[in-house]
């Protein structure tokens, strides 16, 4: 491990819902380069160009690097349902950095009972990647959707989102490769005046 990689500990990430939980919660396709083994029909020669596009080059980066921002979001959510770290991997795959705050909102849910039994819908996409650098960086770009986040009393009485949060806004992610090819989760930002 090198110095800039510490070891992260035990916790999830949730900022893009920071801001509602510091209210709410206080009480207020792979691609296939195989060539066809015989020659194409009249008919299928026949399609726009546009449709034959050639594939994107770094189609399995952006796979590998949308697969640890998704698994990270997941780790994050078992977090919300029992409002502890424990038992989760987000360690696995975002910094402490990343984790800082959404650790605030853990330590928050619990001292106000407090638990999460919704989801968060995600619309993410590479946005950009720069593999040239010294440590390989990507951007994601993810619309937040709460339209199915349900927060309750650990009494089970609902929390409602306060109604200025809107429902669907945009949030980017710094993802950095480190050893052994992991991407790693190390910057969130979620906007919400930025509405998708």
């Amino acid at each position: 491990m090198t110095a800039r990689q510490t070891r992260p500990r035990p916790g999830v990430m949730a900022l893009c819902t920071a801001v509602w939980l510091s209210l709410a919660l206080t009480g207020c396709g792979s691609g296939d380069d195989a060539k066809p083994q015989t020659a194409p029909s009249a008919a299928s020669t026949a399609t726009p160009a546009a449709s034959a596009s050639p594939a994107d080059p770094d189609a399995a980066t952006k796979a590998a690097v949308l697969a640890s921002y998704t698994s990270m979001w997941v780790e994050q959510m078992k977090a919300y349902r029992v409002a502890s770290p424990g038992g989760t991997k987000l360690d696995d795959y975002a910094t402490l950095d990343a984790l800082s705050a959404f650790e605030r909102d853990l330590a928050t849910m619990k001292k106000n009972n407090t638990r999460v039994t919704g989801g968060v819908g995600h619309d993410a996409e590479v946005a950009e990647l720069d593999m040239a650098a010294k440590i390989p960086t990507a951007t994601v770009e993810d619309c937040i959707d709460l339209s199915k986040w349900k927060a309750e009393r650990t009494t089970g009485e609902p929390i409602p989102l306060p109604t200025a949060q809107p429902l669907r806004y945009i949030a980017t992610a710094t993802v950095e490769r480190w050893d052994n090819n992991r991407w790693m989760v190390t910057e969130y930002k979620p906007d919400g005046n930025q509405t998708c």
